[in-house]
């Protein structure tokens, strides 16, 4: 059964699945890391494939940018093709002084300025988008067990990219921060423009999420990786997903 989005058939993606918003990136981590691959998606080129990570079946899921595209191929991944553990692995932009370029963040929560949350539940609660204990805690040890420095902690999941919260929307309490400020002062660590639809949908479904990110670009300290980079490098992240998804 095929949707509109992706072409494969019943059977086509495994229960345990890889997120990357770039097409090409999804394409890099088949080629690198599965065995035995087999693509079965490439509707609008947003690619998708399955193969075996230690003779485990998993599948890579392109997804496009940002909470609409997200959701689309969550869903679907969900509630049509039986996906029980889905880990995003992307980039995100670094906030807070403490984290670096190129360091490897796992969102234990995501806020949001999305209206996702409010739309789901009428405005009744402000409901807490938080990752899979069970897969937080085995990427943690994963990545201990690989000798990758990580940071544990929340991100802001943005609608919009272009938006400067520092600049654009100036003084937001009484000590006259900005909202960017105000919310690295409360822990945020990076941006990002998934993770909340992740967890969200993850949560009403009842099936594991995390989302896994390389901070590709520091917003306060204004540094960047290229565009290769984002799409070819990043390995980190990557093993520690393929670690964590796979096991029992």
């Amino acid at each position: 059964m095929s949707t509109p989005h992706n072409s494969a058939e019943i059977g086509d993606i495994a229960e345990r699945v890889l997120l990357p918003g770039d097409p090409v990136r999804a394409k890099v981590i088949a080629k690198n890391f599965l065995d035995d691959v087999k693509q079965y998606n490439e509707i609008r080129n947003i690619y998708g494939f399955t193969g075996k990570y230690k003779n485990v079946p998993v599948s890579i899921q392109a997804t496009g940018m940002g909470i609409p595209s997200f959701s689309i191929y969550v869903h679907e991944l969900i509630h049509v093709y039986g996906a029980k553990k889905l880990i995003r692995i992307g980039t995100c932009g670094g906030m807070h002084q403490d984290l670096n370029l190129r360091e490897v963040l796992i969102a234990q929560g995501a806020s949001t300025d999305s209206s996702i949350v409010e739309k789901t539940f009428g405005g009744a609660i402000n409901f807490s988008l938080i990752a899979d204990f069970e897969l937080l805690s085995k990427a943690v040890d994963n990545a201990k067990k690989l000798n990758v420095p990580v940071k544990v902690g929340n991100v802001i999941c943005t609608d919009r990219f272009y938006n400067d919260y520092g600049a654009e929307n100036g003084a937001y309490s009484s000590g006259g921060l900005t909202l960017n400020e105000k919310m690295i002062q409360h822990g945020i660590l990076a941006v990002e423009m998934e993770s909340a639809a992740l967890y969200l949908l993850a949560a009403a479904a009842n099936v594991q999420a995390l989302a896994i990110f390389t901070v590709s670009d520091h917003v306060v300290k204004k540094e960047y990786t290229t565009a290769e980079e984002r799409e070819t490098d990043f390995n980190d992240m990557v093993k520690i997903a393929l670690e964590t998804v796979i096991q029992k």
